[in-house]
């Protein structure tokens, strides 16, 4: 019984990665466009969610930001040992954005963000081998920012403000390598918790030292998503006390990491601006992931990711008084540590291409569009805390492939 209790307890521990290693990079369609660079660029509300302090140097007393992406992504997955394959069948993301700013005076704007940095759907295929680790998990995070942003003085501001987030899980995975119904149906598991709520926190300053040189500086807060009272559904479970699977109920503590981002913008003259971004995240707070069900049994599943870093680079050319041309390029690092590539957020080293553009509708009004390419490095990794049904580790590994494409379109508006 103790058995099969805390085998119930590893199967689920590794499934909840709210935000492991899958952070959505898109919270505004110029910056994307740019390499997703933006913390010391002053070009749209945008800079509610990139950095809080240049909105006081927006020239319009109303400036509005929004938009949405689509994430095309596929991974393909392959076991040479074996000959064993599969592929997942995502269905398209919609990350979105929402900016707004309004100066009071000279001196000191308000602001309000809206952005969805965590989130995304994996499914892989029906019975794949990797099923009593994940068939398919839908996860989302939603930041609610009021914003405050003032300057002290012509050559520096500062800005920031809380932030409410508010998230949902639902995964699904069949409980063992084995375990069926009498009907030779997999036995599995859906846990879903949804309406879970925190607090959070961002703060900024940015630096005019010359006309064309802007330096900038972000940090947003670690958030511990507190999940309580989640719901486990058990299906397909076999009529036997060798298996006491029943309904049941859930706790855990879900990582949301803090980052840090420090760059700059730099205008060559009137058409070209360049910028670099270094962003810092720290992964290093996922060090486990604790659950705790309704019948007092907590299970400790060891993540060990590690801080990671970003590097970004953006220019903007004005091509014309309507048409504004971007292109970027990144590199991302992973926080997955060998022996912890789990394939519910199959995450490696990435680099991204990106290019977009803006089109002046009229003096008010800007139409913004971007479109990104990641291509993830091909890895060959496993994980290796997968309890089985008998007690034993059993590493689950192969070769894994991933790639996406991300469109966007959204619209900038001034007043």
């Amino acid at each position: 019984m103790k058995k099969v209790l805390l085998l119930m307890v590893f199967v689920l521990a590794g499934t909840i990665t709210y935000a492991g290693g899958y952070r959505v990079g898109v919270q505004g369609q110029r910056a994307l466009a740019m390499g997703h660079t933006g913390v010391a660029v002053v070009n749209s509300a945008e800079l509610g969610f990139f950095n809080p302090a240049g909105l006081v140097y927006l020239e319009n007393q109303l400036t509005i930001s929004a938009g949405v992406s689509a994430v095309f992504s596929e991974v393909a997955w392959q076991n040479e040992s074996t000959g064993a394959t599969a592929r997942t069948d995502n269905p398209a993301g919609t990350p979105f954005y929402f900016n707004a700013s309004y100066k009071l005076n000279e001196n000191l704007a308000l602001g309000l963000s809206i952005y969805t940095p965590y989130g995304s759907t994996v499914e892989w295929e029906d019975d794949w081998a990797g099923s009593h680790l994940v068939n398919n998990i839908k996860l989302q995070a939603i930041y609610i920012q009021p914003l405050v942003s003032y300057k002290i003085a012509d050559f520096v501001s500062v800005g920031g403000g809380p932030i409410f987030v508010t998230g949902s899980v639902n995964f699904n995975r069949n409980l063992s390598r084995t375990l069926t119904n009498i009907d030779g149906e997999r036995s599995n598991v859906t846990i879903d918790a949804s309406g879970v709520n925190e607090w959070g926190w961002s703060a900024g300053a940015l630096f005019t030292p010359t006309e064309d040189l802007r330096v900038g500086v972000n940090y947003r807060s670690e958030i511990i998503m507190n999940a309580e009272g989640g719901d486990a559904d058990f299906e397909n479970i076999p009529n036997t006390p060798l298996a006491p699977f029943s309904d049941t109920t859930f706790d855990a503590q879900l990582p949301l990491p803090a980052e840090l981002t420090v760059g700059l913008s730099y205008e060559l003259n009137e058409k070209w601006l360049l910028a670099f971004d270094f962003n810092r995240t720290y992964w290093g707070v996922y060090e486990s992931l604790d659950i705790k069900f309704a019948n007092g049994v907590v299970s400790e599943n060891p993540r060990g990711y590690e801080d990671a870093n970003t590097w970004r680079f953006g220019a903007q050319y004005i091509a014309t008084d309507k048409l504004t041309l971007r292109a970027g390029y990144y590199l991302d690092q992973s926080p997955v540590q060998p022996g912890y590539f789990a394939p519910e957020t199959p995450r490696n080293d990435s680099m991204g291409f990106t290019g977009g553009l803006s089109l002046n509708v009229t003096s008010r009004l800007a139409i913004d569009a971007s479109f990104a390419y990641i291509r993830f490095d091909e890895v060959d990794a496993s994980y290796d805390h997968y309890i089985d049904e008998n007690g034993q580790n059993v590493p689950f590994g192969g070769t894994y492939k991933s790639v996406a494409f991300i469109p966007g379109l959204g619209v900038t508006y001034k007043l």
